[in-house]
C-alpha cells in the first residue's frame, strides 16, 4: 500500500509548531527525536549548540492522520503558499476553535464564511509559514 504523508519542514521553529498545531487540532505527537538523539552518521554535519535542540524528526497526528515535521539543517527554510493541508472537522465551533489558535501572526486568506461545499470554512497561512484550509462538509452542524 502506497501512503502520503505530509512533511513539514522548519528553520529552528518545528517545536513552536507541534506547541501550536496540539492547541489548535488537539494533535498527538508520537515520535519527537532531537538532533542530538539522532545518530551522527545520519546527518554527518557540524551542529551549533542552537541545532543539536532542533528536531530531528517528529512525527503528530491529527485523528489518525499523520503528519512528519522537522528542523531542516540542509537548505534554507522557504515558505510556499502552493500547496494547502485542509482539516475537515466535526463542527463549526472546532472550527472557529482552531481557526482562532492558528490567526495569530498569520496571513488570512479567508475569514470563516460558509460555501457552496462547506458550512463553515477559512483558509490561512500561519506564522510558520503553512497554508491551511479549515472547514466542515456542507451540514449545519
Amino acid at each position: 500500500m502506497i501512503k502520503i504523508t505530509p512533511n513539514f519542514n522548519f528553520g529552528g521553529q518545528c517545536e513552536q509548531a507541534i506547541r501550536l498545531y496540539e492547541k489548535a487540532f488537539n494533535a498527538k505527537v508520537e515520535c519527537l527525536i532531537r538532533y542530538s538523539d539522532a545518530s551522527w552518521e545520519d546527518y554527518d554535519k557540524k551542529l551549533t549548540d542552537e541545532q543539536k535542540n532542533y528536531i530531528y524528526h517528529a512525527e503528530i497526528y491529527i485523528e489518525n492522520q499523520r503528519i512528519m515535521m522537522s528542523d531542516n539543517i540542509d537548505i534554507e527554510f522557504r515558505p510556499s503558499k502552493a500547496l494547502s493541508l485542509t482539516v475537515t472537522m466535526e463542527t463549526k465551533q472546532d472550527v472557529i476553535k482552531a481557526f482562532n489558535v492558528l490567526k495569530e501572526g498569520s496571513e488570512i486568506i479567508y475569514p470563516i464564511h460558509s460555501t457552496t461545499y462547506s458550512s463553515c470554512f477559512c483558509s490561512l497561512v500561519d506564522k510558520f509559514g503553512f497554508r491551511w484550509v479549515i472547514m466542515t462538509e456542507q451540514t449545519e452542524k
